[in-house]
């Protein structure tokens, strides 16, 4: 395989179509990749990383509790956390957890198995909607797996690691006039490349290949501020929230910069709902590329650190679940410093 490190990548418009979709990746990685964008966080770029990044030793999460949100949005599962006392001849002597959960409730990666382009009914790298098991899968020995039951699944994501710099673009920040925000993160709003540009260039940041872009559009520090019952509200009613627009400057952005990954607080990294008539960017950055989607991210310490130290790059380690032909995972995402 070649070097993704240096290896030359096609830009945007220079990406064939999948039917009537244009930026299809699939043939960039080749033919059975399972890792998509992935693929840039080579050996290289994450030792050459660590070394630049890693000055203090400070660490930051960036997992929301798994209890969070404990009402989550599009119909998801709440979270079921059971914490077990264990007896034994009258005396307390262990603890278990049981823990019950939609891997996308909370702070996740949407996975490759995740989203597909929805007309054609594909997930990427050219994997039929029809070809991938539903419901329970018994699986003796871990060594021998059916492709077919693990076939871009995130299992894959666990076992090579979303690790390499990462950039924090604090648009919260950026965009609030006397601390308060030009628009509702609990709205369908656009967020624009001029204005996450604008912000990259004001913290003095410079993209690089195989960059994790992480944004701070505001949701969860809109949770904190709100009531309780303003929060609950959320689960019963139609899902619109701000995020990245839906536009063909957004996907040359993205795709052109050669990020890894991409993530936000927000519950939908893309606005939504998208306009009428216009496709969901999930397909494009999903089922056309392969690059993982961050949502639900708790960036509120983050964007503390980051300003303490006026420094807006680090070094981001993430070990997802390993679950074989699973579609998403809490990220276990931290940022060194």
């Amino acid at each position: 395989m070649p070097d993704w490190t240096t290896a030359t990548l096609p830009n945007y418009d220079e990406l064939p179509p999948f039917k009537n979709f244009p930026g299809c990746a699939w043939g960039v990685w080749g033919e059975q990749d399972q890792l998509g964008t992935v693929n840039l966080l080579t050996d290289t770029l994450v030792k050459q990383t660590a070394a630049e990044e890693i000055q203090t030793g400070r660490t930051v999460s960036l997992n929301w509790p798994l209890n969070f949100p404990d009402k989550p949005v599009f119909g998801r599962l709440p979270p079921e956390i059971n914490l077990i006392q264990k007896q034994k001849e009258g005396r307390r002597y262990s603890r278990d957890d049981e823990i019950h959960i939609n891997t996308q409730s909370g702070t996740q990666w949407d996975g490759l198995r995740h989203f597909s382009v929805l007309e054609h009914e594909m997930f990427y790298n050219n994997t039929p909607a029809s070809t991938l098991p539903e419901g329970h899968q018994y699986i003796a020995d871990p060594r021998h797996i059916d492709p077919v039951l693990s076939r871009i699944g995130i299992q894959n994501w666990a076992n090579h690691g979303i690790c390499g710099r990462g950039v924090f673009l604090d648009l919260v920040n950026f965009l609030s006039q006397d601390g308060v925000l030009p628009y509702n993160p609990w709205t369908t709003h656009p967020i624009t490349v001029d204005q996450i540009e604008g912000c990259a260039k004001a913290q003095g940041v410079e993209f690089r290949r195989g960059d994790i872009l992480i944004l701070r559009v505001g949701f969860i520090k809109k949770y904190y501020e709100s009531t309780q019952e303003a929060r609950d509200a959320l689960r019963g009613k139609p899902e619109k929230f701000a995020g990245i627009e839906q536009s063909e400057e957004m996907k040359r952005f993205l795709w052109n910069n050669h990020f890894a990954a991409v993530a936000s607080d927000q519950p939908a990294l893309e606005r939504w709902p998208p306009p009428p008539g216009v496709p969901h960017l999930h397909q494009t950055i999903l089922a056309l590329w392969g690059m993982p989607i961050g949502e639900f991210f708790d960036l509120e310490k983050l964007s503390e650190v980051c300003a303490e130290y006026q420094r807006y790059s680090f070094f981001f380690s993430s070990w997802p679940l390993n679950i074989i032909g699973g579609a998403a995972s809490p990220p276990n995402a931290v940022a060194f410093f």
